[in-house]
């Protein structure tokens, strides 16, 4: 009981120190270190991304650190690639996890997100006026994310699982500016015979990115053209809770059904998904793993509900569906995972690999 209080104590200092960011959600950006809310693992994105009470891998460093300490193998390694927009965009993960003692781990991850050869017209004239393709130079947009992550079970509380990550968050475009940037967050599972729960609340106090830019690089330019010459600013990104459930059962020992569901909660002011207010917005996501004696599995998920308003005024609502697969053999398992990454009807699909290695 003791432990249960002082969980509860730190839970409600969690909430008074993010209180000053919930109230001045209107200075801040809606949409903060988005690359962070893609997801990893071709499983997740299978499931359309429902994970934060059923993750059980070295994926949790990301999902839901809580769920590390289900992770029955020494060593756990998971790598991730992906193309998005026809090879433009390159997103990209690394995972280790190992066991401190028989209650607790701890693992970390990397995650890049990074659009590359970018031409920098600048110098696209020459002193004469011509233009000049040599001239043209090229960078790299990249968005970087180094967690460690930390998860203790306690078996006296009906074996629940609390863990937390504390990551650095690098931004940089070209020469042009960077950020640095920092952030928690805390998680928590607890299952309960065939339901499996769990909460996951990430950027708990604010995670903060100090922007540097190289203004005089763009100076003469953007004056030319009107821009506002870029300064050195402060963006935070707001806390955000997802709340997670899935259900367990079997048929005949050989198939399993897991349905899966995540609501988001984002303090960002009004979103264009099914439950939103001025303080909260609501965004379910839904999923389902089929099982054939956990070596093969079949997935489908839908997410990114939203109401969209035509030319003509009407409304439709508009979806994300997923669909994976995934094979399990002896310590190595692939996910594959066919991802809708743009309104279902504008055919704007991804395909995403994923590989976990489970040994001692």
């Amino acid at each position: 009981m003791a432990l249960a209080r002082r969980y509860l104590l730190l839970v409600v200092l969690v909430w008074l120190c993010a209180a000053p960011y919930l109230l001045a959600q209107d200075n801040t950006p809606k949409y903060s270190n988005e690359f962070l809310n893609l997801g990893v693992g071709g499983r997740a994105m299978g499931m359309g991304n429902t994970q934060v009470a059923i993750t059980e891998d070295v994926n949790s460093t990301y999902w839901n650190p809580a769920g590390l300490t289900d992770i029955t193998r020494k060593y756990e390694i998971s790598l991730m690639h992906a193309s998005y927009f026809a090879g433009i965009a390159n997103y990209d993960y690394i995972g280790f996890v190992t066991p401190i003692d028989s209650l607790s781990h701890i693992g970390g991850s990397i995650i890049r997100f990074a659009v590359d050869d970018i031409p920098d017209t600048r110098y696209l004239y020459d002193a004469n006026g011509a233009i000049n393709y040599n001239n043209i130079r090229f960078f790299t947009a990249a968005d970087y994310a180094f967690l460690v992550s930390y998860a203790r079970k306690f078996p006296k509380l009906k074996n629940l699982s609390l863990g937390g990550n504390f990551k650095i968050v690098h931004r940089r475009v070209g020469e042009f500016a960077n950020a640095w940037g920092f952030g928690i967050d805390i998680g928590a599972k607890i299952i309960l015979k065939k339901w499996y729960l769990g909460a996951m609340f990430r950027d708990v106090f604010g995670t903060f990115n100090a922007w540097s830019h190289n203004s005089e690089l763009v100076a003469d330019v953007y004056a030319q053209t009107g821009n506002i010459i870029p300064e050195n600013s402060l963006e935070v990104t707001l806390p955000r809770l997802i709340l997670g459930v899935g259900y367990q059962f079997r048929i005949k020992e050989k198939v399993g059904i897991l349905p899966s569901m995540d609501l988001e909660i984002t303090f960002d002011g009004k979103r264009n998904v099914p439950l939103n207010s001025d303080f909260a917005s609501v965004n379910p996501h839904f999923g389902i793993e089929f099982d054939y004696k956990k070596i093969g599995f079949l997935r489908m998920g839908l997410e990114n509900i939203q109401e969209i308003r035509d030319f003509d005024g009407s409304t439709y609502w508009s979806y994300q569906p997923s669909f994976g697969l995934g094979v399990r053999i002896k310590i190595i398992s692939v996910d594959y995972a066919f991802v809708n990454i743009g309104d279902f009807s504008e055919s704007l699909y991804s395909h995403i690999f994923s590989l976990k290695i489970s040994f001692d």
